[in-house]
């Protein structure tokens, strides 16, 4: 029996580990297990910033990624706590598990609280990401104007 309350909460709050991916799927979901690696190289550009500030030219590629892996797990949180109970059921559940995909407030909450932090993590990626491209672009073509 999955329950999809607690699933939906994994996928927002455990998403980026693969946690929701583990929970329905099992330990050998090849894509729960890829999960953290986009984390790891987010947080590895978070690291790289701390250490050599907003200069570097690798933290505009590698912090995005861990944005844009919080925002996927949002989304999957919100189509998870938004899915009919029906659907829900025949997708994880056996017959005669009707409750386990009973829409509750906890899901509702889920849902409101990954809608927010999924698109601020989106709309941060992007600004970030584009922000810190383009101004290496204007230094470029500094390089070559001089």
């Amino acid at each position: 029996m999955k329950n999809k309350t607690l699933s939906t909460w994994l996928a927002f709050l455990g998403g980026p580990l693969g946690l929701h991916r583990f929970y329905l799927h099992g330990m050998s979901d090849i894509i729960g297990w890829l999960l953290p690696l986009p984390t790891a190289l987010g947080l590895y550009g978070v690291a790289r910033v701390q250490q050599f500030g907003l200069d570097d030219p690798w933290s505009w590629l590698l912090i995005p990624m861990l944005g844009f892996n919080v925002a996927g797990c949002a989304i999957n949180a919100i189509v998870f706590g938004l899915m009919p109970a029906e659907k829900w059921n025949a997708r994880f559940n056996p017959a005669g598990q009707e409750q386990a995909g009973q829409t509750r407030w906890l899901t509702v909450g889920a849902v409101i609280a990954a809608l927010l932090i999924g698109s601020i993590a989106l709309m941060s990626s992007l600004a970030f990401s584009f922000q810190r491209y383009f101004e290496y672009q204007v230094e470029e073509a500094r390089k070559i104007s001089q």
